[in-house]
């Protein structure tokens, strides 16, 4: 099979014209560096999660997916090692925006906020807190840099790069899959702040959402049961493992490998996220 991209989790395959299959890894990065530990079962996790949510928003939107059965891929892949980590999908025309929507305010946001009662540009009301919610959730795509970091862009920008009648979707179907699957994970204990979407347009002009779903890699997960306005939050992602290259000035350019315990721990929290969601056990 032709690998067609290797990025910081994932691998991507050619299968042919109009199939690719998606192979998502044990690795994990932070502030856009792959660590040189990686976490076991991780790629599981984030590719069953994602299925889950496809599925779970199937009635809004189609997805890219064809099947998740190793017995339906080629025969270079049905093997293990990449059984639950893999999916077969369609070839999209992606779109090069990220779609970023925000339902609490944290991280880049909050200090955009602290700065002039903005986010990406949109104006929100005065005196909020550091992980208050929003009073709607709010959509903030970025650039898609194939190196270095995304770049915020307005919606009028967005407009210029897709046309307006897509970006107006685009903007709609983001805070309507968030809005669903925020819900529903509010009523499983777990709150999701924000997250990232990617679109692409199929064969038909279709809009199809792809890539991953609302896995810890892509959004900030938070435990309700310890939610409390005014102050950073515990969480499932892998903010976790940021918050501790933070604290211990780890070293990208000399980068050392990370102790068992944040990797166990970082690990758990993933499997956790899962069975919450899920209502599944998960099987290793």
């Amino acid at each position: 099979m032709k690998k067609i991209s290797s990025g910081k989790v994932r691998e991507i395959y050619e299968v042919d014209d109009d199939k690719l299959l998606l192979v998502v890894s044990d690795r994990i990065s932070a502030f856009d560096v792959i660590l040189p530990t990686k976490i076991e079962n991780k790629g599981q996790v984030l590719n069953q999660i994602s299925e889950f949510w496809f599925n779970v928003v199937k009635d809004i939107i189609p997805n890219h997916i064809i099947s998740t059965n190793i017995k339906d891929f080629p025969a270079e892949f049905q093997s293990k090692e990449f059984e639950g980590r893999s999916m077969l999908v369609k070839k999209l025309k992606m779109l090069p925006i990220e779609c970023i929507v925000r339902g609490y305010i944290t991280g880049s946001g909050w200090s955009n906020y602290k700065k002039d009662g903005t986010v990406c540009g949109i104006k929100l009301p005065a005196g909020l807190q550091e992980s208050q919610k929003l009073p709607e959730p709010i959509f903030t795509p970025t650039t898609k840099a194939q190196e270095g970091h995304d770049e915020n862009i307005t919606f009028d920008e967005v407009c210029k790069l897709i046309g307006e009648d897509l970006a107006k979707e685009v903007r709609e179907k983001t805070i309507e899959i968030y809005t669903k699957c925020a819900e529903y994970a509010l009523s499983k204990g777990i709150i999701i702040a924000d997250t990232k979407f990617e679109f692409g347009i199929d064969e038909n002009g279709k809009l199809v959402l792809a890539d991953e779903v609302l896995t810890p890699d892509s959004s900030r997960f938070w435990p309700a049961k310890d939610y409390e306005v005014g102050k950073s939050q515990k969480s499932f992602d892998k903010q976790y493992m940021r918050d501790w290259l933070k604290e211990t000035s780890w070293d990208a350019a000399n980068p050392t490998p990370i102790p068992e315990n944040v990797v166990e721990t970082t690990r758990a929290k993933y499997i956790e996220a899962y069975e919450m969601l899920t209502g599944k056990k998960f099987e290793f």
